[in-house]
């Protein structure tokens, strides 16, 4: 099971860092992705870390601002996003073996 968590309102220009929690799975054996929908389009894949956190790769829509990382011994997955834009607002779903409850992040003032 993967839950995300985190989500909620923001202004452009603010930071959020989302949290996904795993469990019934060897979380460290997998690598990892945040994806996110936004209202009326399809799923965008964000970015993805490799199974020990030692290679991380992003989309270009949010390389530089946003920073995927993951503690192992918490079967944790974390997105912190900063310089958001009205553009992330999404729905953002953690996804490795299978694909979690999603947390709805809105960037609006």
């Amino acid at each position: 099971q993967l839950q995300a968590f985190g989500g909620g309102l923001v202004q452009p220009g603010g930071s959020l860092r989302l949290s996904c929690a795993a469990s019934g799975f060897t979380f460290s054996d997998y690598a990892m992705n945040w994806i996110r929908q936004a209202p009326g389009k399809g799923v965008e894949w964000v970015s993805r870390i490799n199974f020990d956190g030692t290679r991380t790769n992003y989309a270009d829509s949010v390389k530089g601002r946003f920073t995927i990382s993951r503690d192992n011994a918490k079967n944790t997955l974390y997105l912190q996003m900063d310089s958001q834009k009205p553009e992330d607002t999404a729905v953002y779903y953690c996804d490795g073996p299978l694909r979690g409850q999603g947390t709805q992040v809105t960037v609006s003032s």
